[in-house]
């Protein structure tokens, strides 16, 4: 038997069961519960161009990191600047508003990993 969380809508786990918990920890493990569920039901109410333009700024900020160690890990940069390319290519003019400062964010950091290659020698 599966159990679901207070809301009545999402499944928990048929592995996770509440019966082997005292009362304490089943009160606590059924307030986090709870507040999960009203976590997703703010996040279902935002438009999912904002939730999915907030993901990519952390691509952008994920690629920011690397470039800016010391030496410069252009390896790792190079995968968050392929992603935030990808995923601003794949849904070109469906980010709204968002989408302009994405673009230009993803090439400040283009930018960035082409003059840091040139200053390491490595190809870009």
């Amino acid at each position: 038997m599966s159990l679901w969380t207070p809301d009545g809508e999402h499944p928990v786990p048929d592995d996770l069961s509440f019966e082997d918990l005292t009362d304490d920890e089943r009160a606590r493990a059924e307030a986090m519960a709870a507040e999960l569920a009203e976590a997703r039901r703010r996040v279902a109410e935002v438009p999912a161009a904002i939730v999915v333009a907030n993901h990519a700024m952390g691509l952008y900020e994920l690629g920011a990191i690397h470039l800016t160690r010391q030496p410069p890990d252009l390896d790792e940069a190079r995968v968050a600047i392929d992603a935030l390319a990808a995923l601003l290519g794949g849904l070109a003019g469906r980010l709204g508003e968002e989408e302009a400062v994405l673009g230009e964010a993803l090439s400040q950091l283009q930018l960035a990993f082409v003059s840091l290659a040139d200053a390491s020698g490595e190809p870009a």
